[in-house]
């Protein structure tokens, strides 16, 4: 977050925890605006509406089939997530990242209901100011944390956006994150002696410390969203994003209608003595990274970790009850891993 400061930071006031409608456990947040869990929620069912719609589309299907080696090249070069489908389902996830998260600022705006919301910061070009202002890391870093480093102002027309100051904090923080991933890069090659591939094998794929892209960018070259760039297609000049955008807001709304919050009871302070209840899989933990940060996690919650294999994905943990457990797998899931339970 830095150079963010403190006051320019929003915290949402509750987690939310449920199953979607595929079965998979979810973790969010929401307030302090009286929006409420609706908003997490229906956000996460037009998510997957959208992604079953992707993966329904022969058309694109078949588009992407007919990609040669240079336009992988190219995707391989310029993105993370080198697969067009993929690409297409992590936008959409980022679009309900920005409607979760702005939902916690949505006292300061003249938006009084979820879809109102929705439509006004559509509307307003928020959506749009994200992927150009913002950067991956923290979207998704903040979100996981129910946190917001912006603040809205009236716009014309009824309409919100960013404070000056807002709009200068997220350029200063994503140039410092650019900074810090070509230091990392120079010392690699230079002091390290590595290759730049070997540069973003370590520091990118084994450490996770740096977005690959952003180390490889020229020097002062800024990152560009692939969705708001412009194509021309059989003479007619168009961008991804807007289409985008619209489709998701309208099935947000339409999805509201849906949802039904029923509240449950906290778990029990139930002991566990069986060593079984004590064994889950993180089927994502891949790196020394990643066995760091989950092995923290466990400890900070006064779950000892008794044995982690990055193999099998099996963790051993010391949970002494099963709220702790559970409060536990919530953690882990918010810092960006699968857990599978015990069964």
């Amino acid at each position: 977050m830095r150079p963010c400061p403190e006051a320019l930071v929003t915290s949402a006031t509750h987690r939310v925890t449920w199953h979607d409608s595929e079965g998979i456990p979810n973790v969010a947040h929401c307030g302090p605006s009286s929006l409420g869990p609706a908003v997490p929620i229906a956000a996460r069912e037009t998510t997957l509406a959208l992604w079953r719609a992707l993966d329904a589309d022969t058309g694109l299907a078949d588009r992407i089939a007919r990609l040669g080696p240079g336009d992988r090249a190219v995707l391989e070069a310029t993105t993370t997530d080198v697969e067009p489908l993929e690409i297409f389902r992590i936008g959409v996830e980022a679009t309900a990242r920005t409607l979760v998260q702005h939902a916690y600022i949505a006292g300061q705006s003249p938006y009084r209901a979820a879809a109102e919301f929705a439509r006004g910061l559509r509307d307003s070009g928020i959506f749009t100011v994200v992927s150009g202002t913002w950067y991956w890391e923290l979207q998704a870093s903040t979100f996981r944390r129910g946190m917001i480093p912006v603040s809205f102002v009236p716009g014309p027309g009824g309409t919100v956006r960013y404070p000056a100051e807002t709009v200068a904090m997220l350029r200063a923080m994503k140039e410092a994150t650019i900074s810090e991933a070509h230091a990392v890069m120079t010392r690699a090659v230079t002091g390290e002696k590595l290759t730049v591939a070997g540069a973003v094998q370590k520091y990118y794929h084994d450490l996770d410390q740096i977005a690959k892209q952003y180390a490889l960018l020229p020097e002062g070259e800024q990152p560009r969203c692939l969705a708001q760039m412009p194509h021309v297609v059989d003479g007619q000049r168009f961008s991804v994003q807007p289409g985008v955008i619209d489709t998701y807001v309208e099935t947000f709304a339409r999805l509201l209608d849906l949802v039904r919050i029923t509240l449950l009871p906290g778990l029990p302070e139930e002991e566990i003595t069986d060593p079984q209840e004590r064994t889950f899989h993180i089927p994502d933990m891949n790196c020394k990274h990643c066995r760091a940060t989950i092995t923290a996690l466990l400890e900070s919650m006064e779950a000892p970790v008794a044995e982690m294999d990055p193999v099998t994905k099996r963790v051993v943990a010391g949970f002494r009850t099963v709220a702790v457990r559970e409060r536990a797998f919530d953690a882990i899931r918010d810092a960006g891993y699968t857990v599978v339970p015990p069964r």
